[in-house]
């Protein structure tokens, strides 16, 4: 990542983040919902947060104008356990064991992967090359 320039703070703790799995369930059939997931990376990996933590999940919704009330009554209802239950089964399918994970026609590879990395596991799937877009 350092390479890349993107952010990130070497964690010291890992959390259980069954919860906003759920929850970001639950953003995605919200107007503008889809921002959940980068909110939920920088809280994770840039700034170390408990993600598990019912006041940590509701502070990310409200700062990405989400209904914080809202999503956490989906939480407490496990309105969405059954969609990530759903997600796991894949994932084991998949022989995925971690995050992130590229997958393209079956293959995949698993953590942060430099770009050479993932350009051969397109071209292992069938990918052809695209002049850029200009």
């Amino acid at each position: 990542m350092e390479k890349e320039g993107l952010p990130y703070t070497p964690r010291t703790m890992t959390f259980n983040t069954r919860r906003a799995q759920e929850l970001a369930k639950w953003a995605e059939r919200q107007p503008g919902g889809d921002r959940i997931h980068d909110a939920l990376f920088r809280a994770v990996f840039v700034e170390g947060r408990n993600i598990a933590q019912p006041d940590v999940l509701a502070g990310l919704l409200k700062a990405q104008n989400l209904p914080a009330e809202e999503g956490l009554r989906a939480l407490a209802d496990g309105r969405f356990a059954q969609a990530v239950d759903e997600d796991w089964a894949r994932c084991h399918q998949l022989g995925i064991t971690g995050v992130p994970t590229f997958v393209a026609d079956w293959r995949g590879v698993v953590g942060a992967q430099p770009y050479e990395v993932l350009e051969m596991l397109l071209q292992e799937a069938g990918g052809r090359r695209r002049e850029p877009l200009r």
